[in-house]
């Protein structure tokens, strides 16, 4: 029999499973602010239960993606601050089914760790059910995985996977999209989840600044900057349909089953993330149309700017690589331009013109 004073021999090779245990044990109550009627168990399970209610839909279609939040995790290790990086994936990946018309059911997500932090995870798991909440998305399960030896100490990674509905009658593929139709941007809120390699290679590396250091135009510290929460803009185009969302103490649900979808007055929406304005709205066009942004239409904020002087980074890259300002945009027709970019707070940055199917920068 074991000497109860030993080290269990998983332990002592890097991998404790009664840490792992105990940490996970808490999950339940962090997450369940996230379940409605819809949610059927209790987390810890092998396979994560939801039952959804398709009433109101003509031709229910689920739509899934998954995704990380790259190199920002940087940041996150750098400075102590973990929440904001749950906030981000969950609000990264529903900004990806959103594009398509798809509101967020329900979300996993995956952690690998060299080794399980307690005050790191629950960080993490309380950034994920805030981000949850706000979005209307069960959080029904995920993974922790201690891997010593797979991540340099302190450091982990993340990933999420979302699940959404769409009505089909409702599904934005782009194809309603014509020349002559006008593009609308929403304002990003700094970086939000891509390009971070490139900013900290110029800011920390080539330009010396620090993450307590403040730069020209832009509010609070480096760190506050880098760490601004990657907005979730699904609830805002939902709104054109008057959807709205409601707290009723533990379960958060919408106030009808599934109108809160983005409204027939929109022809196409892109999530402008790794790959910027110039790489994200292709995916969205007709081969027939070109997107032309006229990139003097917002002011770009100042970290960008900081970023393209310190780093001499060619301009035309600085788009291929960064949202610039703009972490989504919409196309319309003229006559319902004034109409959505009122509603929605967006400004006009382009226009729709017959092409190849390119974006092309003015």
């Amino acid at each position: 029999m074991r000497n109860p004073q030993s080290k269990k021999a998983y332990a002592a090779a890097g991998v404790d499973v009664d840490l792992g245990n105990r940490v996970k044990s808490g999950i339940q109550a962090l997450v369940k602010g996230t379940h409605g009627p819809e949610v059927l168990g209790r987390i810890g399970g092998f396979g994560g239960l939801f039952r959804p209610d398709f009433r109101g839909m003509k031709d229910p279609v689920l739509v899934s993606s998954v995704d990380g939040v790259g190199t920002k995790l940087k940041l996150a290790f750098m400075t102590g601050r973990h929440d904001t990086m749950g906030q981000d994936l969950v609000n990264h990946c529903v900004n990806d089914i959103a594009v398509i018309g798809a509101r967020p059911l329900f979300f996993l997500d995956y952690i690998g760790a060299e080794k399980l932090e307690p005050a790191v995870f629950t960080q993490l798991l309380k950034g994920f059910a805030k981000a949850c909440k706000a979005a209307g998305c069960a959080i029904v399960g995920g993974e922790t995985a201690q891997m010593p030896g797979m991540y340099a100490p302190g450091e982990y990674d993340l990933a999420g996977t979302i699940v959404g509905v769409v009505d089909r009658p409702k599904l934005l593929d782009g194809s309603r999209i014509r020349p002559g139709d006008i593009v609308l941007g929403l304002d990003s809120n700094g970086l939000h989840t891509n390009g971070y390699t490139l900013a900290r290679k110029v800011l920390f590396d080539q330009m010396g600044l620090k993450l307590t250091s403040k730069l020209a135009g832009v509010k609070g510290t480096l760190a506050d900057e880098l760490l601004r929460v990657h907005r979730n803009y699904q609830p805002l185009l939902a709104s054109l349909e008057g959807g709205r969302m409601k707290d009723e103490g533990r379960k958060t649900r919408r106030t009808s089953s599934f109108s809160p979808q983005p409204s027939s007055l929109i022809k196409g929406l892109a999530h402008i993330t790794g790959g910027g304005l110039v790489d994200n709205m292709p995916r969205v066009l007709p081969k027939n149309c070109d997107a032309v942004i006229a990139t003097s239409s917002w002011k770009v904020p100042a970290i960008f700017q900081h970023i393209e002087r310190g780093g001499k980074v060619d301009h035309a890259e600085m788009y291929q690589v960064f949202n610039m300002g703009i972490g989504m945009t919409i196309i319309v027709s003229p006559k319902d331009a004034t109409t959505v970019a009122k509603k929605l707070t967006a400004r006009t940055i382009g226009k729709i013109e017959k092409g190849t199917g390119i974006v092309r920068l003015e």
